[in-house]
């Protein structure tokens, strides 16, 4: 489909060169269409930013959906999973997908929204499970992200499911979260 060929080709050019080289014209040069292709499906650099950060989040949100199984916690492994599997991913142009995006996302305001909500959502979702553990988890993962990001090849393949089983045995056996329901509460 010629505009997920746009939109990689956009993800590409802020993962290699950052945002200053998204421009609608080398966008188009990058997925070897016309000018005037691109401005048929992305009218304005500000309508493709939010084509590539709705895709993020849609992306994200299929993977994610795709793991859950319903079951007490599960929605919190599930992210966690699909949080694994992008952060392993080899591909440097995925790796720094994330990256790239929010960095476009944050030249105007507007167009980070959709991915402020999504986190929210992504935060604030119960699954059946004690919530600070679940909200621990769900943001060491973000880290993680965030961290490989900014150097992708920081964990191998062993440490990084080294990380992932612990995370997810955090979710099976919280502990006492006694002091932790104390200090919320207050």
């Amino acid at each position: 489909m010629k505009r997920d060929l746009l939109l990689d080709a956009a993800e590409q050019l802020l993962a290699e060169q950052g945002t200053t080289a998204l421009t609608l014209a080398a966008v188009a040069t990058r997925a070897g269409v016309s000018k005037g292709g691109l401005l048929y499906h992305f009218p304005t650099k500000d309508a493709l930013v939010k084509a590539l950060v709705q895709r993020l989040i849609d992306e994200f949100d299929a993977a994610v959906d795709e793991r859950a199984d319903g079951s007490p916690g599960g929605y919190t492994r599930a992210y966690v999973d699909a949080t694994f599997d992008i952060v392993t991913d080899r591909d440097p142009h995925r790796a720094r997908r994330r990256w790239a995006v929010v960095a476009a996302a944050a030249t105007a305001s507007a167009l980070a929204d959709p991915l402020r909500e999504a986190t929210r959502r992504w935060h604030r979702r119960d699954d059946d499970t004690d919530v600070v553990t679940a909200r621990i988890v769900r943001l060491a993962v973000d880290g993680l992200w965030e961290a490989t990001d900014y150097a992708p090849l920081l964990f191998d393949a062993e440490e990084c499911e080294q990380l992932r089983r612990r995370l997810v045995r955090l979710l099976e056996d919280p502990g006492d979260t006694s002091e932790v329901a104390v200090t919320a509460a207050t």
